[in-house]
């Protein structure tokens, strides 16, 4: 007889270890050459999302919204989703209108496949922008979950051979990196580049969310993946996706599925593992026998760094907070570089975080850390305070209770509002590990002198 412990009642979630599902759509549909992001649902949906985004990535950031009433609700938000997307279209000139639905929308029942069919019928004299939907009740899922189900329906709904000229490119390869940053984006293209492949990375933010200064305001920021190569996603030779915890349905299992792309479900490229198994099958892809010179060296330079900071890093543990997939890698490099993660929570819930650890460093370890999945920050305080961490890893919404507990907070993932520069920041390979470990190293140095009564000294 299994004496399993009663279930707990509900309790209202207190500052919440995630943010609501058609936020990480908006996110997806942003990394797309010419897209509007567009809110089936009220305007506050949109509003909230804005202020959110445009705080972690200090761009101008335009999310169209259906702006459903009470009338609506009752009687149903077609006419405002079809008169939304035709204002869209004379403001912006959109190549692709990204339509996530909210809770609204879901609860009251709207079907918007119908919707678009309908709309697609009745105004199809005119240039219509591709308009791809995707279903993001913020009652179900998180975020990341948004984001990868609007990836998925991008793949589905546009991808198609007749765009590929029923050819594969044996060098050309698709990415999907997961949620990450501009920064990391760009250091995905730097390495596939470094490969002699060419990638179609959707999304690609890595101009849209982090652009340079222009003389003129443009309703749409530059860059982005191009449409006419989403759609030409099945002439790729194999496709590449980074993720421990993904869902059943993602782009790359899409183009696997229905067009038979070899398709490679990765770890997120952080430490030394995560960035080998990339390497490794960028290897086998482009047909090489050896990584390039230049990872080599910067390998070598990690591995390096890894043993002059030892004594800074070794045993000292943290908590680990924020998206499964982000989650899981960070726990994997801290087990190599031997921070002992002792409580690892995450907001998602059912998504196999502790089993991804287990699998990716459970040998590093030498105990198995605390996995919370379905948690808010007042269960990972109450639970993280009695554990006398050393320093913790997640985004701004944990500062508090680093400062409670007098640690340093090494900030990752989204959102980051209380610092600058978090759509630069770089974890994935080698690259990317030798940075983030800097900032590890350097944040425990930095707490041991202001603990210091002398202040700063030689350490």
């Amino acid at each position: 007889m299994t004496n399993n412990p009663p279930k707990k009642n509900y309790v209202s979630t207190t500052n919440a270890c995630k943010l609501c599902t058609p936020l990480g759509a908006s996110l997806a549909f942003k990394g797309v050459e010419g897209a509007v992001p567009f809110l089936h649902g009220s305007q506050g949906c949109a509003t909230y999302m804005r202020r959110y985004i445009i705080s972690h990535y200090r761009e101008p950031i335009d999310i169209a919204s259906s702006a459903l009433g009470e009338k609506n609700a009752i009687y149903g938000g077609g006419p405002n989703l079809k008169k939304g997307i035709l204002n869209v279209m004379k403001k912006y000139n959109p190549t692709m209108v990204g339509v996530a639905s909210t809770c609204l929308t879901e609860t009251i029942g709207d079907d918007m496949r119908l919707i678009l069919h309908e709309f697609r019928q009745e105004f199809g004299d005119l240039d219509l922008p591709d308009v791809v939907h995707v279903s993001t009740p913020s009652f179900q899922g998180t975020h990341s979950d948004g984001f990868h189900l609007a990836v998925h329906a991008m793949v589905d709904q546009l991808a198609d051979p007749a765009a590929a000229k029923g050819e594969v490119t044996a060098d050309r390869v698709a990415v999907f990196p997961g949620m990450t940053t501009p920064g990391n984006i760009r250091v995905i293209k730097d390495v596939v580049r470094e490969y002699g492949l060419t990638a179609t990375i959707l999304p690609d933010v890595s101009e849209t969310l982090d652009g340079p200064t222009l003389e003129d305001y443009e309703p749409i920021a530059p860059g982005g993946t191009p449409v006419k190569e989403i759609k030409a996603l099945p002439g790729v030779f194999a496709s590449l996706e980074f993720g421990s915890c993904l869902l059943p349905k993602t782009g790359g299992i899409c183009l696997e599925d229905r067009f038979g792309v070899s398709n490679h479900r990765l770890p997120v490229p952080l430490g030394i593992r995560g960035a080998d198994a990339l390497h490794e099958v960028l290897c086998e892809i482009a047909a090489l026998d050896d990584m390039p010179r230049r990872y080599e060296l910067e390998r070598g330079r990690l591995v390096d760094a890894y043993v002059d900071g030892h004594k800074y890093v070794f045993g000292k543990k943290a908590v680990v907070y924020g998206d499964e997939n982000l989650v899981v890698a960070v726990t994997a490099f801290l087990a190599e570089i031997g921070i002992r993660p002792v409580l690892v929570g995450t907001g998602a819930e059912g998504k196999g975080v502790a089993k991804a650890i287990e699998s990716l460093c459970g040998d590093l370890l030498p105990e198995m850390p605390v996995v919370r999945e379905g948690v808010d920050f007042y269960d990972i305080a109450a639970e993280a305070g009695t554990m006398s961490p050393d320093i913790v890893f997640g985004n701004s919404k944990g500062q508090r209770y680093a400062r409670e507990w007098n640690v340093p907070l090494v900030r990752l993932g989204f959102p980051i509002h209380d610092r600058f520069g978090g759509q630069r920041l770089k974890t994935f390979s080698y690259e990317g590990t030798q940075e983030l470990y800097d900032r590890v190293v350097n944040a425990l140095i930095a707490k041991k002198q202001s603990d210091s009564p002398i202040g700063w000294g030689y350490i």
